[in-house]
């Protein structure tokens, strides 16, 4: 049986997608329009609405389900 690598992780999960939502923008600035270009910005979308739903769920007005 294999075993999983494990590891710390240095920074926050959102630390993490905050850089790399800005590391695309960055690509997507450089690039002219096209295929590449939207898929960069879509995955910057992406991580960004992955750090407002983190956000969202570790707000303290967040409720359990009843």
């Amino acid at each position: 049986m294999m075993k999983r690598r494990r590891f710390k992780q240095s920074t926050t999960l959102n630390e993490r997608l905050s850089v790399e939502a800005e590391r695309c923008r960055e690509e997507a600035r450089a690039l002219s329009p096209g295929r590449r270009r939207e898929m960069l910005l879509r995955r910057a979308r992406q991580d960004e609405t992955a750090v407002q739903i983190e956000a969202w769920l570790r707000s303290p007005g967040l409720r359990a389900p009843t």
